[in-house]
């Protein structure tokens, strides 16, 4: 099916019927036939100025910005992109901000007016308003690539954010219940490795989600978590699930995302597990990565945690050989690479300089620091450490003689 665009003749009088604001359940208008703001969505982010603004554009008559909605399987609609203006006139028809709070609106720079207080005929003008939508039919890329398009004035969606809005269903009320409720998040609780001092395994800085969300920050989207567990989920079938609105069209129709939920139970349950000691630098791994590649091997938690304290204790004595980011997955894969510098630093090279007395280590000629050259004592390929105490320092010609009487 090609993709098509329609103008429905909608008025805000026709917006404003069965008009229902739950909360984290979500918005409905349009007699319960427009999907204003679906369940567990980024919450009315417009402050009263924004709200301001757009009433004063319909109390005279000055056409707002277009808005788009898609159309579902059952003759319904979805909300693409103009949410917010739709809300605040509800909010001002209504009289209620979401709070049960007034609204009223300074519209003659002298008094402030709810719609009650307006003329019968201001009333009917404003009801009679006709808001420019734009409805749109096609398949599910066709429309993706159609909001994204359009998504490029006021308050922007994120990627998610925006295949949210595209395959809605019991399956994304069920994930967003999950991953994306404001307060007592489960995802969220579960991820915190002991819950007495809220140590957590995931990085989700304060600029980036919104709401309580167990104290992580308060100001921007909560599906943040959401797209975290699509990107581990799908890494574990590259080739089912290429990108995450595949993972999202396959399941958009099942009555809730089970799968998904439990995945990500077994990703969380797999990393207390596995390492039984947290450590600040656990926050933020990409742990749903590490469990699809190492997930199925059996470790012993016990000799784990001996080589991780192994790891750290040598970082503190010796830090600049070594990579701290890589020591969980090096316990895993045991690839040496993940952990180990194959170059020196100049701290180490100054150190092992001045405990040679600024001679080659080989030929026992003084050098200046510049002419000598980091070398293993112990061969890296040969399980040797990037340390002090495995640095020697050779004269540029021993240390290439040395190399070519190694091979």
């Amino acid at each position: 099916m090609a993709m098509k665009t329609s103008q429905p003749d909608i008025r805000i009088r026709d917006l404003v019927k069965g008009y229902q604001d739950k909360g984290e359940n979500g918005v409905v208008a349009l007699d319960g036939k427009l999907n204003v703001r679906p369940a567990f969505q980024r919450a009315f982010v417009y402050n009263p100025d924004d709200r301001d603004r757009v009433m004063l554009s319909v109390y005279n008559n000055m056409p707002l910005n277009s808005m788009y909605w898609a159309i579902n399987p059952d003759d319904t609609y979805e909300v693409i992109d103009g949410q917010q203006r739709l809300i605040s006139i509800c909010q001002f028809i209504t009289n209620d901000d979401g709070n049960g709070n007034p609204v009223a609106i300074d519209f003659n720079g002298r008094n402030t007016q709810t719609f009650e207080g307006l003329s019968a005929e201001k009333q009917k003008e404003i009801l009679d308003y006709r808001l420019q939508v734009y409805v749109c039919e096609g398949t599910d890329d066709e429309k993706l690539d159609w909001f994204h398009t359009i998504n490029i004035a006021g308050k922007q969606m994120t990627n998610q954010e925006l295949l949210n809005a595209n395959y809605t269903g019991d399956w994304l009320t069920s994930a967003k219940q999950f991953f994306s409720k404001r307060h007592n998040n489960e995802a969220i609780n579960m991820s915190y490795y002991d819950n007495d001092d809220r140590k957590t395994l995931l990085s989700l800085s304060a600029d980036k989600v919104l709401g309580d969300m167990g104290g992580l920050g308060d100001k921007a989207n909560r599906q943040l978590l959401l797209e975290l567990a699509l990107k581990w989920r799908i890494n574990a079938e590259e080739g089912k699930y290429p990108q995450i609105k595949d993972y999202m069209g396959i399941h958009r129709f099942d009555d809730n995302a089970g799968e998904l939920i439990g995945y990500f139970k077994n990703v969380i349950a797999w990393v207390k597990q596995t390492f039984t000691v947290y450590r600040n630098e656990m926050k933020g791994l990409d742990w749903g990565i590490l469990y699809n590649a190492y997930g199925r091997k059996k470790f012993n938690p016990a000799e784990i945690e001996k080589t991780l304290k192994y790891l750290y204790d040598l970082y503190d004595i010796d830090p600049d050989g070594l990579k701290k980011k890589g020591f969980y997955e090096y316990c895993l894969s045991g690839d040496r690479t993940l952990i180990w510098h194959r170059a020196f630093s100049e701290r180490q090279q100054k150190q092992a300089y001045e405990r040679q007395k600024g001679k080659c280590a080989r030929c026992g000629k003084t050098f200046a620091l510049k002419d000598l050259e980091g070398h293993h004592r112990i061969a890296f390929a040969d399980g040797g450490e990037t340390t002090v105490e495995n640095c020697l320092m050779l004269c540029k010609d021993c240390h290439t003689d040395y190399h070519a009487e190694s091979k």
